[in-house]
């Protein structure tokens, strides 16, 4: 929904979630801040960076990449109240085309990636409290099929289980 884009970024970047710096040795990501891996930002900006400008990065320096990235990507604006907050949260740690592939299984659309009219139009037809469940138990079972789930399943699947709350209480 169009107004939804500040909530879901704000949601995404809590302390819990996507908040603050890190280089863990497990996350394929590497260094990452507010979400925001090195290499995605070295792509948003155009050259190269190093720790210190990647540390440097804050919510509002990251915010127009993540409405161009991820929210646009995925029809933000045009998906439902609190779908659209299950779907970017999901593009975001899981890539657009995942999350967008898993709402179009989800909905029984054609599994193409872009959230288009015809996808649009399947969700428009689903319960969509119903639709918040099926399609973050579908997030959770693929996380804990990735071969880095013991690592970082407590973030994951607390992440998960917070984001369904969310997006299921949007939808009322």
């Amino acid at each position: 929904m169009k107004d939804n884009f500040t909530y879901a970024l704000n949601a995404l970047l809590s302390d819990n979630r996507e908040g603050g710096f890190s280089n863990h040795s497990s996350d394929p990501g590497g260094i990452t801040n507010c979400g925001v891996t090195k290499l995605v930002w070295e792509e948003w900006v155009g050259h190269s960076v190093d720790e210190k400008a990647m540390r440097a990065l804050t919510p509002a320096i990251v915010a127009p990449l993540y409405k161009q990235k991820y929210w646009d990507k995925v029809a933000g604006d045009s998906l439902p109240s609190g779908i659209d907050h299950a779907v970017f949260d999901f593009a975001v740690n899981s890539g657009v085309g995942r999350a967008a592939k898993f709402l179009q299984s989800a909905v029984g659309a054609a599994q193409d990636g872009a959230i288009g009219p015809m996808t649009l139009a399947k969700v428009a037809e689903k319960d969509q409290q119903k639709l918040v469940a099926a399609y973050n138990a579908a997030r959770l079972a693929f996380l804990y099929e990735l071969p880095i789930w013991e690592t970082f399943r407590g973030g994951w699947a607390r992440r998960v289980v917070e984001v369904t709350a969310e997006a299921a209480a949007m939808t009322k």
